[in-house]
């Protein structure tokens, strides 16, 4: 019997790489277990394993003391040295408990405290194997799924392999090899604790080190790796040796070292850069395969960069749901923001037209007292402009105003600028008048002038004039009452008239007002 319980507790150190006194301490805990729930006590009990016998024996521990208080957990002196002659206060007496007699229910609550023991002790080794080796690559294989989890063998112990984890392009079968990265190891867990991951960045790494001899023996080095798993993995490379090419290295004759691993990842497509130490020219080559036009800073203690691109490669830099600049922007490690050309140029537009724009001082703004003008000025608001732009919430944050000063800021701002905007309106009104005025003087004059048929000028000249006169002259002399002459026809009868009609005007006579009546 002694030998059989020895031989099993080897086995079971064996099966589960747990140390043989862990096993003995596990034993002993189940028949303390089971002692104390036939028995039904509140004694403390102690089980001891005798190797030699096979045998555990269970004790009823009491402490010696002067005077005992407790007597189920406490002996006095004097009853002690009864026993013992040699019994001395503080120490312990012993008494052994039948185990003969604990039957088939307390064999089996020793049976499941001895299982629990043996596992958390198989836990804690693998806990103490495994989270040192996080990041490490493991060939595993696919042993059972438990809902979306893949549950892989990694010898030893088994890995959880969760959903978020796997690989969009992968689907699993029981018996595949998988090559896992090690995530984490979770004590906590109830199942497998150790964690692992097929679409860890690390994973891609790995898998070059593999595959490319100059990464492993150092020659080439993967300074950055970003990866959208099932989709694209972008890898920066850079060589420590000048005659060695790190992207050529990489890619291998005829692109064998990365189809190979490219086979691994199931078709995931791989973008291999040059690392550089300049961040712009990084950039300029993360956003591959679309043509950067320029990079520049715009926030360097944020880490923000603007890149300007062609309007035809703009599609092509974003990517598909923006998954080029989402890539590159975690290889460079900066937050990149991609514009187009033509985006650009509007926008530095509006800054030039933000800039030209003319702004009115805060002084101007009516309805609203010197004290609050102070306030706001002191908080940086100087123009009526800068006033409209910001929200209530943000008045309210200034120290001194209150829901009843917002809404009156806002219906001066409000007054302010429909003031403006009447302004501008009667200011127009006035210039379009101006306009209509003045062409409607050019249509006068061009109207007062006469078209004859035969194209000729119907000005009265000398040459012109009849020889008994112009009769729309009569009456134009000093004195007379009669119809004005025009400008035009005045200045004709001034002229000479070579053919006697300056005589003619000079006889012509003037009728009387009594003609004029008679007639």
């Amino acid at each position: 019997m002694a030998s059989l319980l020895v031989q099993t507790i080897e086995a079971i150190s064996r099966e589960k790489h747990v140390e043989p006194n862990v096993i003995v301490a596990a034993i002993e805990d189940a028949m303390v277990a089971a002692a104390r729930k036939y028995y039904k006590t509140e004694e403390d009990l102690r089980a001891k394993f005798n190797s030699d016998t096979g045998q555990v024996d269970v004790y009823s521990v009491r402490t010696i003391v002067e005077e005992a208080v407790d007597p189920v957990r406490e002996v006095s002196i004097t009853e002690a040295r009864q026993r013992d002659p040699a019994a001395e206060i503080g120490g312990e007496v012993l008494e052994s408990k039948p185990t003969d007699v604990l039957g088939r229910i307390a064999a089996q609550t020793a049976k499941q405290v001895i299982l629990q023991k043996v596992r958390e002790a198989e836990r804690e080794i693998v806990f103490n194997e495994y989270h040192t080796r996080v990041g490490e690559m493991l060939n595993g294989i696919v042993k059972r799924s438990e809902g979306p989890d893949i549950i892989v063998d990694l010898g030893r112990t088994e890995a959880r392999l969760p959903k978020r984890e796997q690989s969009r392009l992968e689907n699993y079968s029981v018996g595949d090899r998988l090559r896992v990265v090690i995530r984490m190891v979770d004590r906590a867990a109830k199942g497998p604790q150790v964690i692992v991951s097929r679409a860890d960045p690390i994973l891609v790494q790995k898998l070059f080190e593999m595959e490319v001899p100059e990464i492993y023996d150092g020659t080439v080095q993967i300074r950055a790796v970003a990866r959208e798993a099932g989709e694209r993995t972008k890898i920066a490379v850079e060589s420590r040796d000048k005659d060695v090419d790190p992207v050529g290295a990489c890619v291998g004759m005829k692109g064998m070292r990365v189809q190979s691993i490219i086979r691994e990842l199931r078709g995931e497509k791989i973008d291999i850069i040059p690392f550089n130490e300049d961040i712009l020219l990084f950039a300029q080559k993360a956003l591959s395969p679309a043509k950067v036009t320029r990079v520049q800073v715009v926030d360097a203690e944020e880490k923000r960069l603007e890149v300007i691109v062609e309007d035809m490669q703009l599609s092509l830099a974003i990517g598909k749901k923006g998954q080029n600049v989402r890539l590159g922007s975690k290889l460079v490690g900066w937050n990149i923001d991609i514009k187009s050309e033509e985006e650009k140029r509007q926008e530095i537009e509006a800054q030039m037209a933000a800039l030209t724009a003319p702004t009115a001082p805060l002084s101007e703004l009516a309805g609203v007292g010197p004290k609050l003008l102070e306030k706001l000025e002191a908080h940086g608001i100087t123009t009526i402009e800068r006033l409209a732009d910001m929200t209530p919430e943000q008045l309210l944050e200034i120290p001194g105003i209150g829901d009843k000063m917002v809404e009156k800021i806002r219906t001066s701002v409000a007054a302010h600028f429909e003031n403006l905007d009447a302004q501008q309106m009667a200011a127009q009104s006035e210039a379009e008048a101006a306009t209509e005025t003045e062409s409607g003087l050019e249509f006068s004059a061009e109207g007062s002038a006469a078209f004859p048929e035969d194209g000729k000028s119907n000005e009265p000249s000398a040459d012109a004039a009849p020889e008994g006169g112009n009769p729309l002259m009569e009456g134009t002399e000093s004195g007379d009452e009669g119809i004005e002459p025009a400008a035009g026809e005045q200045a004709a009868n001034t002229e000479p008239d070579t053919n006697g009609g300056e005589d003619a005007a000079k006889e012509t006579e003037v009728p009387s007002q009594g003609d004029e009546e008679q007639n």
